[in-house]
């Protein structure tokens, strides 16, 4: 979360507080918007312990590509 804090800062001028809060208030949306655990994700993403994006995005389409691997023989 803290190198996208410093995105903010550097790119609008605001203080590293005003940024964390921003970013802070995004994720929070975003985790009670967003179904099921993906806005959890999302936050353990955003805090540096997450699994990384290929975790989220296989969650994001529902574990598409293991049902189409499993198609496969894969």
């Amino acid at each position: 979360m803290d190198e996208i804090v410093q995105l903010i800062c550097s790119k609008t001028g605001i203080s590293t507080e005003q940024a964390q809060g921003a970013v802070t208030t995004v994720v929070g949306f975003l985790k009670d918007k967003l179904p099921g655990g993906i806005g959890d994700q999302v936050e353990s993403f955003m805090n540096g312990s997450g699994s990384g994006l290929g975790d989220m995005a296989n969650n994001l389409t529902g574990g598409l590509g293991d049902k189409i691997g499993g198609m496969f023989g894969g």
